[in-house]
């Protein structure tokens, strides 16, 4: 690959497709996309089911536009034969298939690995699972929540005599999305050395428990039983959220002696000196008290002029932000972790970024989230289909572009619309 061909990226030149839904699947390929890999998303005329989740904005919802950006996307209804043959020669173009169906749905759509590597020898194919590929639990349906479940996640999250809670974000997709992509480029390494592909198999419980070195990892080396703490610290105080003057929230964690004293000489206290608080030891014997104390110091101060006062000290402290305020924080910005892209019918939508810098063969987002069938005409010609045996595919329902599918859109919401008219 010449140098020119890297400006685009550290993965120029390769393409992926991406035949998964939802989450973890799809945003694994977009963050390949990000690196500058062509990756298409082929969908079914229905679509990825993030397209029928959440806030609307336009025609478009909020789920999809946040996970699918630098793709571009055709629509093959691949329970039809016929189509199949297209998506094989798609496949013989591609190094990497990332795909979430679950069998046998997998292979009546020719999607499993075999069917891939017969249009591709040398495919990268990669599924996501919920529970794994085999084993006990293999082809039961899954997703997020039920991983943290399974792996004691939900015990361990909450306050320590409330109820088990659920992560707020998506943490387990997330995390196994950064795993497909992990795959992809270890697989790529692999291939460059031996001209193989291979099939790989990534699922979110594994990802989940990989995830917990720290806990269940812990009791696995010293038997020592993880405990749900809320906010706290199973091994040093004081650790938690407290409360300012203006009725807002910071963290404060001290994990080290140091730590703590930089806290006291910031709050202007010795509690350093204190026989209660003088060790760690000490500070989580009496911990209600600490925290009672803490707080009673940290609402004489507004939260920003807390925040100041305890980073000058040199405190390990964080401002508690609402949503408002994550978008405008300077570190998020300057990191270009929320980036602009702009789409041909909604304008200018922010997606967030790429969590990694490269300087030699600089990433970026490259493409707004497509809408569904945006790219099925300008994929099939680059394919060899010639402008009539486009039509053709299109109108026999065999593919669809956006335009077709708007329309049946609209057909379909008229037809509702006339069925709950009143008669007369």
């Amino acid at each position: 690959m010449s140098t020119s061909d890297l400006s685009a990226g550290p993965l120029a030149g390769l393409r992926v497709l991406d035949l998964s839904t939802m989450l973890a699947g799809p945003y694994g390929a977009t963050l390949l996309g990000d690196l500058g890999a062509d990756v298409i998303k082929v969908e079914s005329p229905y679509g990825d089911e993030s397209r029928h989740l959440g806030p609307k904005r336009g025609e478009e919802r909020g789920p999809y536009l946040s996970l699918n950006r630098s793709k571009r996307d055709i629509v093959l209804d691949l329970q039809q034969p016929e189509a199949q043959a297209v998506f094989a020669r798609l496949a013989a173009t591609s190094d990497i298939v990332v795909t979430n169906i679950r069998e046998p749905a997998l292979s009546k759509l020719g999607l499993d690995y075999e069917q891939v590597r017969k249009h591709r020898p040398d495919i990268i194919w990669i599924r996501v699972t919920a529970f794994g590929a085999d084993g006990p639990y293999a082809g039961r349906p899954g997703i997020d929540f039920l991983a943290q479940g399974y792996t004691g996640v939900l015990t361990l999250n909450g306050a320590p005599d409330g109820e088990p809670v659920r992560t707020g974000f998506p943490a387990v997709d997330v995390m196994t999305s950064l795993l497909v992509s992990n795959a992809a480029l270890a697989a790529l390494r692999a291939r460059a050395l031996t001209g193989e592909g291979q099939r790989i198999e990534v699922s979110l419980l594994d990802a989940l428990m990989h995830a917990q070195a720290s806990s269940i990892g812990t009791y696995l080396a010293t038997g020592d039983r993880p405990k749900r703490t809320g906010n706290r610290s199973l091994y040093f105080a004081p650790s938690g959220v407290y409360p300012t003057r203006d009725g807002k929230h910071v963290v404060i964690t001290t994990p080290g002696e140091k730590f703590f004293a930089k806290v006291c000489r910031a709050l202007g206290t010795d509690w350093d000196t204190d026989p209660r608080f003088h060790d760690i030891e000490a500070r989580l014997a009496n911990q209600d008290e600490l925290d009672r104390v803490m707080a009673e110091h940290t609402r004489r101060f507004d939260r920003e002029e807390l925040v100041a006062r305890l980073i000058a000290a040199d405190v390990l402290t964080a401002p508690i932000n609402e949503v408002e305020d994550v978008i405008k924080d300077p570190q998020i910005l300057h990191n270009r972790m929320i980036v602009p892209v702009e789409h041909p019918e909604l304008g200018r939508i922010d997606v967030t970024g790429i969590p990694m810098r490269f300087y030699g063969t600089p990433v970026e987002v490259r493409k707004h989230p497509p809408m569904q069938g945006e790219h099925t005409r300008e994929l099939l010609a680059e394919l060899g289909y010639v402008q009539g045996e486009i039509d053709t595919l299109i109108t026999s329902g065999l593919a669809a572009d956006h335009l077709t599918l708007r329309r049946q859109r609209a057909e379909r919401r008229a037809r509702r619309a006339a069925e709950r008219a009143p008669a007369g």
